[in-house]
């Protein structure tokens, strides 16, 4: 296998050149000690291609390399392995090998990756959060790249829903970027999710990895559901290849002067599903007639937990953001009054405070 980990690694060469070049030669050992003269011969190899894996075979450390992958407790998972996903082989470019801490996701089972805005507003990150729980509680495995923002949010649903999530990096699985998701990257794992990439260990997070680990997000996917993007956000990128793999794409509908909401609003307009709701999309897709008969009703919940000033106070905020003073003039409380009853809300799980004095509803 150490021979299959040094051809996967071989940078600068694509993985469909990769899995010709093992088609052609049989193995990667053959490949490994290929004569000059024989590589020449290959057509669809250019010059730069064939100098590379003669720089490669040079430079190559076959016992080191993979002997330091395994100690890490990561898994190596070329395209010809029984444990690779027949599913992801469905795509046209399919990664040559995968590199995976943790498990993969469940070929039995429907996944739908979670995508959007870095810089979401806090309607993107609720959503995220509550359609990626809603799913996960249905057996649904959510994927991702575990960026800041939408990613982040729903991973973070999926592991509320008590679902397996896993995060596909643009860096190697022994990279944790942003490094601020150390917590959740820990968390994905022990909740028997995964980490996975098409990139070796110790490759760092270099921008142009992350168009090419899209295709991986939404090709492990049976439908991509976009919660919030901009008209260029990278995150329409994933959507062009889950099109072209044949994957079902959604979109959450947003306000039509959100930059956020227009390349969500845009997808809607030319034919994407539109994410309505969680318990909606639960039904779409048949996993359960009432969702909400499963988790209970949040309504009722705040009719009958909450007191009539706390109602008033919370039934003023909402997915934006409001100070402590737009709460005063709405509710026609006093300032005190107010911060003493967003504490409580707060304290008791129902409203959030996202910056200083700034609160919405949790």
């Amino acid at each position: 296998m150490k021979y299959e980990y040094w051809l996967a690694g071989v940078r600068g060469i694509s993985a469909r050149k990769k899995y010709l070049l093992r088609k052609h030669m049989k193995t990667a050992e053959a490949v490994y000690y290929i004569e000059e003269t024989q590589l020449d011969s290959l057509e669809f190899l250019n010059e730069k291609d064939r100098n590379t894996i003669m720089q490669e075979k040079k430079q190559a450390d076959l016992e080191a390399g993979y002997e330091k992958m395994q100690e890490k407790g990561i898994r190596f998972i070329p395209w010809f392995s029984a444990e690779y996903p027949e599913h992801l082989k469905e795509i046209e470019d399919f990664p040559y090998a995968l590199y995976v801490k943790g498990a993969l996701p469940d070929e039995e089972k429907k996944k739908a990756a979670i995508v959007g805005a870095r810089r979401c507003t806090p309607y993107g990150e609720k959503y995220a959060v509550d359609f990626a729980r809603a799913l996960a509680e249905q057996g649904v495995e959510i994927i991702s790249g575990m960026a800041r923002g939408i990613d982040g949010m729903g991973h973070r649903g999926a592991l509320m829903g008590g679902g397996r999530t896993y995060a596909v990096l643009g860096c190697g699985v022994d990279v944790c970027y942003p490094k601020e998701h150390i917590g959740l990257y820990v968390d994905i794992l022990e909740q028997g999710g995964g980490i996975i990439s098409e990139q070796p260990p110790g490759t760092p997070p270099l921008p142009q990895h992350f168009p090419a680990r899209n295709r991986i997000i939404s090709g492990f996917s049976d439908a991509v559901l976009v919660m919030e993007a901009g008209e260029r956000s990278g995150s329409l990128i994933t959507v062009d290849l889950a099109l072209e793999q044949g994957r079902d794409v959604y979109a959450l509908p947003g306000p039509v002067n959100s930059v956020l909401s227009a390349g969500c609003n845009r997808l809607i307009h030319q034919g994407a599903g539109i994410l309505l709701s969680p318990e909606a999309l639960i039904q779409e897709w048949g996993l359960l007639e009432d969702l909400k008969a499963s988790r209970g009703k949040k309504g009722g919940k705040n009719e009958k937990m909450l007191e009539t000033p706390e109602k008033l106070v919370y039934s003023c905020l909402g997915l934006y953001p409001k100070s402590i003073d737009q709460v005063a003039s709405e509710t026609k409380l006093n300032i005190k009054a107010v911060m003493e009853l967003l504490v409580t809300l707060q304290l008791r799980g129902y409203v959030r405070e996202i910056s200083k004095n700034q609160y919405i509803i949790s």
